[in-house]
């Protein structure tokens, strides 16, 4: 038993460590994604080691480790529950002509479930659809939203990178980009809110390291980071959104905020778990909104399954500048642009 605990408990610490190193390989960078599962095992193995006794400094350095590790575990995922300060203020009366509501779902290209997703996005009823993973075939089932959302961009794959965005307010020089990787495309435009002003949209999915795809997190980074000096170049209301492949908690998800400026509306609401939507107990939140402080948040959902292993997710926004004065930009300093130039260079030489 004493040794079942001390081999299980040196996996979980470092598993806790190894994420605080900068290495961006794939089997370091991977366990930035289970961190509550993590800190559960460290839970029940240093309960089990306290109920067994603790004698000798032996013991007692493990006993501290596996609790060090718990609180560097709790210190990570701490914003983004409702103890946390809320980031992004609530909307208390939102004006009908300046929201902005979005649906962004995973679908999982070789998932054929389609109604369900249907029914679940005229439930929503977003002013814009974000659907990922999409192949012609999927962009045939979605064709029926061609005629409620007019406005569109598509670009399927079959590669499981495939993009489709539907709008019913008007998209102003839309765009697809390649920002990194050949096969890997990202949308960009400007929507027009029923008030007349505009938002800038910039719809993202990287691949994620892992063996499978890529052996490395910098190609996801850098897509991410081009983005995010982008929109400080340009300063405008903005919102980035979809499947980043990057967990809320994670040191490059930091770096975005603080390199781009945007907010997270999860930060003291919840983690808005959406994957691994098939198994209850493994779960990340990798489905993202990030917008400007000049919005306000009115409704945040994560909604039904429809078969993918990704649940899609409902946010909806009230544009509001004044907003800004009481919703601090994040802002990076020196060090942060450093190595988001690194990483950038590294990935696109």
């Amino acid at each position: 038993m004493e040794t079942a605990l001390l081999i299980v408990g040196g996996v979980m610490v470092a598993a806790t460590l190894l994420p605080l190193l900068r290495f961006e390989a794939w089997w370091i960078r991977v366990f930035d994604f289970p961190r509550l599962q993590i800190s559960f095992v460290l839970l029940i193995v240093a309960a089990a080691r306290a109920a067994l006794g603790v004698q000798g400094i032996a013991e007692t350095s493990f006993l501290l480790a596996l609790l060090a590790s718990l609180g560097l575990q709790a210190r990570r995922m701490y914003p983004y529950t409702r103890l946390a300060r809320k980031e992004v203020e609530q909307c208390a009366e939102p004006k009908p002509g300046s929201t902005l509501s979005l649906l962004s779902a995973n679908v999982l290209q070789s998932n054929h479930q389609a109604e369900r997703l249907k029914d679940i996005i005229r439930e929503a009823d977003p002013d814009l659809i974000l659907a990922l993973e999409t192949d012609t075939w999927w962009q045939g089932q979605l064709k029926e939203f061609a005629l409620s959302h007019p406005h569109q961009v598509h670009q399927p794959q079959d590669n499981t990178y495939g993009m489709l965005l539907y709008s019913r307010l008007e998209l102003q020089e839309p765009s697809v980009a390649f920002l990194v990787e050949e096969g890997v495309p990202s949308i960009h435009a400007r929507v027009r809110l029923r008030s007349g002003q505009t938002v800038q949209l910039h719809c993202m999915h990287p691949r994620p390291p892992s063996p499978t795809e890529n052996d490395r997190s910098t190609e996801r980074d850098a897509e991410m980071l081009i983005v995010g000096r982008e929109i400080k170049r340009n300063p405008s209301p903005v919102v980035v959104f979809g499947d980043l492949n990057d967990v809320a908690w994670s040191h490059t998800n930091d770096l975005f905020k603080q390199i781009s400026g945007l907010l997270d509306p999860r930060v003291g609401r919840g983690f808005f778990n959406t994957f691994n939507a098939k198994h209850r107990l493994i779960r990340f939140p990798l489905d993202h909104f990030f917008h400007s402080n000049d919005f306000r948040l009115v409704a945040f959902q994560r909604l039904g399954f429809f078969g993918s292993d990704h649940f899609p997710v409902f946010i909806e926004l009230s544009l509001e500048p004044q907003a800004a004065h009481t919703q601090e930009e994040p802002q990076a300093d020196a060090a942060e642009h450093n190595e988001a130039s690194e990483k950038i260079e590294e990935a696109t030489r």
